[in-house]
């Protein structure tokens, strides 16, 4: 494992698995989640980076700058996320990497940034993400991830408000706002906004999940996949969050095995 740093903050930098053999090798952008927040980090994907290592992939598990640090949240954690994809190809100038297949796959807050990682081609000009010539992603993959920032700021909201508790919106948090209040930022950094993406996307989720609802991948799909986009959603009837991740639950074999089919057929 080597650690590179994309970017000149602390919190700019990547750690790149190789895989055995001459290569090129497909290349995994592995992406932790946490709600984006500072107290979660890319050690969230070291067993995930590590067993896709092991399967062939060439690995490059990021970490980005979070709420609660200076220049985390919104535009700070998607520039981020950004500018560690584009760097795949500064990496693949000293490293044995097969660029055109090249998947995004990341965990909750981490799947809102690899579906948005493979959209962001779609924002206007006028974007502070905006960038001329964004690295291409073959494949996004979502793993129980945060696809609808609408959709989850209300959970959240809903929660507080029944249950009476002090206000705990991570995504509120993330954008700076309410969707009434940064209806801008909500359309340029959630994936439901950028749909049609037009890049293959795979969403996994685990119906047990009580983080992040199962119904927000469900939303997701039939509305990228009315819109024509490519999508293939797999739902785990007996898994929850944490799961997706864990290297020893059949629900990560589950994982793999639509990794193995993407290694194969890219």
């Amino acid at each position: 494992m080597e650690k590179i740093f994309y970017g000149k903050n602390e919190n700019q930098f990547g750690e790149l698995r190789l895989p055995d053999g001459d290569g090129p090798h497909p290349v995994a952008l592995v992406i932790h989640g946490g709600f984006w927040r500072s107290g979660f980090g890319l050690d969230l994907m070291h067993d995930v980076a590590e067993d896709l290592t092991d399967n062939g992939w060439a690995t490059w598990n990021i970490e980005y700058r979070r709420v609660g640090q200076e220049g985390g949240g919104f535009p700070g954690t998607l520039q981020d996320a950004a500018q560690a994809a584009d760097y795949l190809k500064t990496l693949a100038e000293d490293h044995p990497l097969d660029l055109g297949k090249a998947v995004s796959i990341g965990h909750s807050a981490g799947g809102h940034l690899a579906l948005w990682i493979a959209g962001r081609h779609r924002l206007p000009e006028d974007s502070e993400m905006y960038t001329t010539d964004p690295f291409p992603i073959a494949t996004a993959v979502s793993l129980a991830g945060v696809n609808d920032l609408e959709r989850m700021h209300d959970v959240h909201k809903f929660r507080d408000e029944t249950l009476a508790l002090e206000p705990n919106n991570p995504v509120a948090d993330f954008v700076g706002g309410s969707p009434s209040e940064k209806a801008e930022r909500y359309k340029q950094a959630s994936p439901a906004e950028l749909v049609p993406l037009g890049v293959p996307q795979i969403l996994v989720h685990g119906s047990l999940d009580v983080h992040v609802p199962v119904g927000i991948s469900d939303h997701y799909f039939q509305w990228a996949e009315n819109l024509a986009d490519f999508i293939k959603y797999v739902e785990i009837s007996e898994a929850e969050h944490f799961m997706l991740t864990d290297t020893s639950t059949t629900a990560w074999a589950r994982v793999m095995e639509e990794m193995d089919l993407l290694k194969e057929h890219l």
